[in-house]
């Protein structure tokens, strides 16, 4: 077991979980959910291109019969994800979207077993059932009497699978790229993905009119994209891809803890629960496990 790669993963969930802080601010301030979204992918594709522009810049060289790696994380996964993500929560509730979405590690387990050959063991099984039920008890559906229209059921799986195939693209992408320059064509081709959708000019009109909502704008890039993409595509680097999609379901765990600790949400015993199972879920997934060999990419 590579401990770093896990701690990496986990930091990277955490990250991700503490997004809703900036998402209410920019809300607030009258940002919409997509909006918010090319916001994050254009500043962290700007961070990340100056970045490596000032001190690598052999890292921002991609070869053109390569693209298709950055079109899977930064369109298909990253773009289609937030698409489909943010219809859901716009259609029906953020609960629903959260259970919905957090059955990406179902299709990542099934595609790395038939692509890259992992073995689907009894722990990640184990695991993945207690993170699913976590998930559901977290958002509180039980005995909600929520009913699924077959747009939003298709279009949440749809955001389960685009979500976990970051994690299968960029396996592959990080056979031959370093984790900084898949991160940077990430950010790159999400910004192109959600720019059609985002009325770029209306978004820009309403920061400028509150100029405090750049400051969560750099927040949320850095804080919410940067950072956590850098964790997790470097711990992806060193572990499978089922086992990463898994250990990164910390997120709503995460969330749900802001939500008690800063919004005063109510923390009942169902709750309380979910949120055992998804950190027993990541007890379970580390129990027993031998050194894993890294990918090719893990000695770069």
């Amino acid at each position: 077991m590579n401990r770093k790669a896990t701690a990496a993963v986990l930091g990277a969930g955490s990250l991700w979980g503490v997004i809703s802080i900036f998402v209410r601010n920019l809300n607030a301030m009258g940002l919409t959910a997509i909006q918010i979204s090319f916001l994050r992918a254009m500043g962290g594709a700007a961070v990340m291109v100056l970045f490596l522009a000032l001190t690598r810049r052999d890292l921002l060289k991609i070869k053109l019969r390569h693209i298709w790696y950055f079109v899977g994380t930064g369109i298909i996964s990253l773009a289609l994800f937030n698409l489909c993500y943010f219809t859901v929560i716009e259609l029906s509730q953020a609960s629903i979207a959260v259970v919905l979405l957090y059955t990406s590690p179902i299709f990542i387990m099934v595609i790395s077993a038939i692509v890259f050959k992992e073995k689907i063991t009894w722990n990640k099984l184990l695991a993945l059932a207690m993170v699913f039920v976590g998930c559901v008890l977290v958002a509180g559906l039980l005995g909600g009497g929520y009913a699924l229209t077959p747009t939003i059921l298709l279009l949440g799986l749809g955001s389960g699978l685009f979500y976990g195939l970051y994690s299968i693209f960029g396996t592959v992408a990080l056979r031959t790229y370093d984790t900084m320059t898949v991160t940077t064509y990430t950010f790159v081709f999400a910004t192109l993905g959600t720019l059609p959708f985002s009325d770029a000019g209306g978004m820009f009109r309403t920061m400028a009119a509150q100029p405090v909502s750049f400051l969560w704008g750099i927040g949320v890039s850095l804080i919410c994209a940067v950072a956590p993409y850098l964790l997790y595509t470097w711990g992806l680097s060193r572990m499978p891809s089922s086992r990463a999609a898994i250990l990164v379901t910390v997120e709503p765990l995460v969330g749900a803890l802001i939500g008690i600790l800063l919004y005063q949400e109510p923390a009942n015993p169902t709750k309380l629960l979910g949120m055992a199972l998804i950190f027993g879920a990541v007890v379970v997934l580390n129990l027993g496990q031998k050194p894993e060999q890294v990918t090719a990419s893990g000695d770069q």
